[in-house]
């Protein structure tokens, strides 16, 4: 995480994304405006074709508004090179997919090294990274298993300690429960909240309603609109006595 940024760190100004198709000129993201503090963790949640994975993929760098203004850490990213779009993507967001991604041929560690390689880091400081990263999932015993010899979870953790391990401000997890079953599902989610307790800037997104009552504050696309925002409450920061006065923490916007 940087913590010297004291903005936020995803600023969203009336982004909104549109595809030709044919003679027709389709709308798929309508004007959104959102921002992501350091340390937050918010989920955007929507049905299939809400519009919320063209968010992410924006978010992600992965594609390019049409419209609006999307600051990154601080930096304009809107008509940016490839090259340097695939720079930003590389050191400062940590992807987390559904389908891991690993490549079926490499151990754990030599996966979680993959992007690092990119960086032009040395052998030595890449697998002193990567076997952090894999510690910090408990993963120390599998580091060098292959993928076919690890379950979905450990797959998934894998996948999640790559995201780590280039020390990026973001961690955007794209329905990363979607292909464990409900126990393995409940142990990622544990895991992804434990790392934004340790102070990890996380966005998830997720079709699922009770996935996204993890995170600490959620936003719903409908149609291609951010339609709404919800906070989580703390129940144990709420209640306070002062004065005979109920008092609650104020949100800061």
């Amino acid at each position: 995480m940087n913590e010297e940024s004291m903005g936020p760190l995803i600023d969203i100004k009336e982004l909104s994304k549109s595809y030709v198709m044919g003679k027709e000129r389709v709308q798929v993201l309508n004007a959104v405006s959102m921002r992501v503090m350091p340390g937050e963790f918010v989920a955007i949640v929507g049905p299939s074709g809400s519009g919320k994975s063209t968010l992410m993929n924006l978010i992600g760098c992965l594609d390019a508004p049409t419209e609006g203004s999307y600051k990154l850490d601080g930096t304009e990213v809107k008509g940016l090179s490839d090259n340097k779009l695939a720079d930003i993507r590389n050191r400062k967001i940590g992807f987390i997919f559904q389908s891991f991604h690993l490549l079926p041929k490499l151990s754990a560690v030599e996966n979680v090294e993959l992007p690092l390689i990119y960086r032009g880091m040395s052998s030595k400081e890449r697998r002193e990274r990567s076997s952090r990263a894999l510690r910090q999932v408990g993963l120390t015993d599998r580091m060098f298993h292959k993928p076919s010899e690890l379950s979905g979870g450990q797959q998934q953790r894998v996948a999640i300690a790559r995201a780590l391990a280039g020390h990026p401000p973001i961690l955007l997890a794209d329905e990363p429960t979607g292909a464990l079953d409900t126990k393995t599902g409940q142990e990622v989610l544990g895991l992804i909240e434990q790392l934004n307790a340790e102070g990890h800037t996380i966005v998830l997104i997720t079709h699922d309603k009770e996935v996204a009552k993890r995170a600490s504050r959620t936003v719903v696309m409908r149609d291609g609109w951010l339609t709404e925002e919800e906070r989580r409450v703390d129940h144990e920061a709420v209640s306070r006595l002062s004065d005979g006065i109920l008092q609650y923490p104020v949100e800061q916007t």
